[in-house]
């Protein structure tokens, strides 16, 4: 029986490392995914492959394309597609290290590591700004429902897409501004978590509830914290059954409907995008059916 990848619902881990890689030139990627489709996945790894990988293998994920490049009024939201992405979850950071070496070191040479980024827990899920994540995540059946393939055949029910972007924070210009305008721009309160009804259509909260969407945009979201001194942000990640909700977040986020832009955009920036596809679990191990020779 096909199993979602069990890192997808699991609770955020209290460490871990977002890994993106690309192709090598000259790739072979064969006997890598024979590698990794042998291979037992642990339950706090999550896989994703992403189009320049399937169209390698010369195989299509049905609904799974290449992060838009998205521009809106003052921002601009990158793609940096790659061609497969990993979350390691662990408890401490030495943990996550080891077994993303092991990860690397099992796709080989064809797999060219282009992003590690180490990330963490925060205050009971906050993001560096102080503002509680994940607020309207869907719980139990309607997050299983909401990220997670069903009803579409072997090889991909238990499957799952999910979307991924580095945000780089200016906490300096986040201290700032006023109490008032961090809340106008998230669309909370950032002491309560209340969300503030009357905050301005760019609050980030306005722009993006899911149940705005004609269909709903609903996603489980597993973002963390991630960085250093020099620089330092959120490194987003959202699960979903199709990326169409992610997409229409994103575009609305951008000003694309009404012009306005979001909020956050006052004080963080994208620096990366990637849409992958996260296979199924049989037997413990990635059922690749769908996409490996």
């Amino acid at each position: 029986m096909a199993r979602p990848q069990l890192g997808i619902l699991a609770p955020v881990p209290a460490s871990g490392r977002f890994l993106a890689f690309g192709l090598a030139p000259g790739a072979d990627v064969r006997q890598p995914m024979r590698r990794l489709r042998a291979a037992r996945l642990d339950a706090r790894t999550v896989v994703g492959l992403g189009q320049p990988l399937l169209d390698a293998l010369g195989r299509t994920v049905p609904q799974l394309r290449p992060f838009p490049a998205v521009v809106g009024p003052g921002c601009a939201f990158p793609s940096t597609q790659g061609a497969l992405w990993a979350f390691v979850g662990g408890a401490d950071p030495g943990e996550s290290l080891h077994r993303s070496r092991a990860l690397r070191d099992l796709l080989g040479r064809d797999f060219r590591l282009d992003e590690d980024v180490l990330s963490f827990g925060y205050d009971r899920n906050r993001d560096l700004s102080g503002y509680e994540d994940g607020t309207e995540n869907p719980k139990g059946k309607a997050a299983r429902a909401a990220a997670i393939l069903a009803g579409q055949g072997p090889g991909l029910d238990g499957s799952s897409f999910v979307a991924v972007q580095r945000w780089v924070h200016d906490l300096e210009r986040l201290d700032a501004m006023t109490p008032r305008e961090r809340d106008h721009a998230v669309g909370r309160r950032r002491d309560t978590n209340e969300e503030i009804a009357s905050a301005p259509e760019s609050a980030h909260v306005k722009r993006t509830a899911q149940e705005s969407f004609t269909p709903p945009a609903f996603m489980v979201r597993r973002s963390m914290p991630w960085g250093s001194l020099g620089e330092h942000g959120l490194y987003f990640v959202a699960y979903a059954a199709s990326l169409d909700p992610f997409e229409q977040a994103l575009l609305r986020m951008a000003g694309q409907e009404d012009g306005i832009v979001d909020g956050l955009l006052r004080f963080t920036r994208a620096v990366s995008g990637g849409y992958y596809w996260c296979p199924p679990l049989r037997d413990g191990r990635l059922d690749l059916r769908a996409a490996a020779p």
